[in-house]
């Protein structure tokens, strides 16, 4: 529940260079949560970057948000916001997303049986479809299958609501997944949005197991692999810090699915840590700004001498 907002108004390469400093920032508070957008679809170089502060922002958080930008810093708009929850309130009444066979909704609109269809609530945690990273996974997941990837364990990491983990148990219904959140709020979301999916939760073929961690930091999420598809919709800054993990967590010939980094210098990063950790590229989608890349784990890769050490 957020009850402040920041604004800086700038161009849209502006944002874009702030959001890929903020990635780079380790110390960061991580009660002041980031975004930004384009403000009308008919100025798309107009941009804003938002903040959201669970109390009133002083002038640390204004100064950080600030140092950000290079050189002089754009000025900023502070408001209070009612006590609602935002991200529930903006995603009311979307329209239902349509993704390779997907057919994702809210309950406000029915379903489509000529599809492998969800119904997704505005929740506390992302992950709707709405976004293009989820709706460009959920392309790039079909894409797998029509390629006849067989999938025999699935991790899910920074699920959010469960919506990709689901989607690969639809398309390899035979398989067991694992799904990961940093976020204690998407235990219930993702138990919520299973029953409402008429999906298993649990152990064994067809069923999904939960648990909060951050990154691959979870014993159980590690002993139920080597995963042969791991699927991670972030942000730029963890997925190149987690690829080795990534790595030492999946089979050799294993597929990767990595969303969240904006094209150009983010994927570019991704990209080389990727290639260092073991994974070639496979296939590309560009959805928007934002990169959706397939990679798949070289079968001859090994660990190094330290990485073993880290995972034993």
């Amino acid at each position: 529940m957020t009850s402040w907002k920041l604004s800086l108004l700038a161009p849209k390469p502006a944002v874009q260079a702030a959001l890929l400093a903020h990635d780079e920032i380790e110390d960061w508070d991580f009660d002041l949560v980031i975004s930004g957008r384009e403000i009308d679809e008919n100025h798309p170089q107009d941009w804003v970057l938002e903040g959201w502060y669970p109390k009133k922002p002083g002038a640390a958080q204004e100064r950080a948000l600030q140092s950000l930008f290079e050189g002089e810093a754009p000025r900023i708009a502070v408001e209070k916001l009612p006590d609602e929850d935002w991200l529930a309130l903006s995603q009311q009444g979307a329209p239902p997303i349509n993704a390779g066979p997907f057919h994702v909704h809210t309950p406000d609109f029915p379903a489509r049986k000529d599809a492998i269809d969800f119904v997704i609530p505005a929740a506390q945690a992302f992950g709707t479809g709405q976004h293009e990273t989820t709706a460009g996974c959920l392309e790039m997941l079909a894409e797998m299958k029509a390629q006849g990837r067989r999938v025999r364990r699935i991790a899910d990491i920074g699920t959010g609501t469960g919506l990709l983990g689901f989607a690969a148990l639809r398309l390899w219904p035979g398989a067991e997944a694992t799904a990961s959140d940093i976020d204690p709020v998407c235990a219930q979301v993702v138990k919520d949005n299973a029953a409402l999916n008429a999906l298993a939760l649990g152990a064994g073929p067809g069923a999904m197991t939960m648990v909060i961690a951050e990154g691959m930091d979870d014993p159980l999420l590690r002993l139920r692999g080597p995963y042969d598809l791991l699927i991670a919709n972030i942000l730029a800054g963890p997925l190149v810090e987690l690829a080795p993990d990534f790595a030492a967590n999946v089979s050799p010939g294993a597929d990767l699915l990595l969303a969240g980094l904006l094209a150009g210098e983010q994927e570019e990063a991704v990209r080389r840590a990727c290639k260092r950790a073991g994974f070639t590229p496979r296939e590309r989608l560009q959805r928007g700004d934002w990169a959706i890349l397939w990679l798949r784990r070289r079968p001859n890769w090994r660990l190094s001498g330290r990485e073993r050490a880290r995972w034993r």
